[in-house]
């Protein structure tokens, strides 16, 4: 007698039957709320610019509006964290040097990311001499610290806002092309890109329409540490009196301006430093929770 398994004809192999639907696992979808860092984050940065740019609604101080007769007044219902040494409202001075600070910091990540992104994929789409000339011209910017070759190529340039745009330029893009070019260097391998290349697809519309909107979200993330950094940059050029000249406030200067009255005046650094900090943590928490909830595997 054969040793073989006899089935009814009208039954399937084994190997063919389905799997029971109670064990099938449903594919989770991953909400930004449900990313601890990034919810808290998104509402921490949320807050600090509304307070920014609502600031004309929250105070109706001038901020650059002197009064010698009330100067360094402590902090009360009427100034609610006192006056400088000029007699200005230092909340008023500390909302719109907020406000100033962080539209700069935005602005002058736009310009890096897209000069970097595109000779990022360049080098990393065609290689050879290409990639060779642009990564050693990425090899001498970062030679140099980033905050030292900020502060010299602004005092070259001179203090405002367009000297801090270009030297942040000039020295920002290298980060988003050396990110972009690696994951390039790795996509531009698969399947879809080669059948691409087949069919006579030119170069600009493989980066443009199939490389770089699978590797641009690294860029994105990194995006939101450089504006830290950027907000940091912008902070330290207004102490050293490069920044954005007076009267226009800058949490910077107001630092500089305040370091004199630490023992009597606290808060004249103390809160425009916390803003610093509480931007940079709100943009880290962010950069973080963007990380977990792109990661695969992660729910």
């Amino acid at each position: 007698m054969s040793s073989a398994v006899l089935f009814p004809s009208d039954a399937p192999p084994p190997e063919f039957i389905a799997e029971p639907q109670e064990h099938a696992q449903p594919r989770r979808v991953r909400h930004w709320y449900t990313q601890p860092a990034l919810a808290t984050g998104a509402i921490l940065l949320a807050v600090i610019v509304a307070s920014a740019v609502f600031a004309p609604l929250i105070t109706h101080w001038n901020p650059i509006a002197q009064n010698l007769n009330a100067t360094l007044l402590p902090p009360s219902s009427k100034h609610l964290l006192g006056t400088d040494q000029l007699g200005r409202d230092v909340f008023a001075n500390l909302l719109y040097g907020l406000r100033n600070d962080l539209r700069i910091a935005l602005i002058a990540v736009l310009l890096p990311f897209c000069i970097g992104t595109v000779l990022g994929s360049i080098a990393g789409y065609f290689g050879g001499w290409v990639d060779t000339v642009i990564m050693r011209l990425v090899d001498v910017v970062v030679a140099f610290p980033f905050y030292v070759l900020i502060i010299a190529l602004v005092f070259v340039l001179g203090p405002g806002e367009r000297s801090i745009y270009i030297a942040i330029t000039l020295v920002g893009w290298v980060s988003y092309a050396r990110i972009v070019r690696g994951e390039i260097l790795v996509v531009k391998r698969q399947d879809y890109v080669l059948a691409a290349q087949s069919g006579g697809l030119s170069s600009v519309r493989i980066i443009g329409r199939h490389l770089i909107p699978n590797v641009i979200t690294q860029a994105i993330i990194y995006g939101m540490s450089d504006i830290v950094q950027d907000m940091l940059a912008i902070v330290t050029l207004g102490y050293f009196g490069l920044g954005i000249p007076p009267p226009t406030p800058d949490l910077g200067t107001m630092i500089n301006n305040g370091q004199n009255f630490m023992t009597t005046q606290w808060q004249l650094t103390t809160f425009p430093g916390i803003a610093v900090v509480l931007v940079g943590l709100s943009l880290s928490l962010i950069g973080d929770g963007l990380a977990d909830l792109i990661r695969p595997g992660t729910s």
